[in-house]
């Protein structure tokens, strides 16, 4: 909760639904059928979670003492789990 951004609301409750989510996205992966469904669910999620791995490197961890050069390596992997998860949806 702590690298959430102050002007996101309900901090704890957003911890709880975006882990339920990324289970319940990450399971639809394994149903063949459902599979570009949830890639494209996923590709959602990872844009929508993007804006707290900012926020956690502009404060540079210091909320979680993480090492500021983990917080800033960290955000371009967004784009390769971006890609990852487009591989799905075709």
């Amino acid at each position: 909760m702590k690298l959430m951004p102050p002007i996101i609301p309900y901090h704890l409750f957003m911890v709880y639904a975006s882990g339920v989510v990324e289970i319940v996205l990450g399971l639809l992966l394994l149903v063949p059928k459902l599979r570009i469904i949830a890639a494209w669910g996923i590709i959602l999620l990872l844009i929508a979670v993007f804006p707290a791995n900012i926020y956690h490197a502009i404060t540079e961890g210091v909320t979680t003492n993480t090492p500021a050069i983990a917080t800033y390596i960290r955000l371009p992997f967004q784009a390769l789990f971006l890609w990852w998860a487009w591989v799905y949806t075709k």
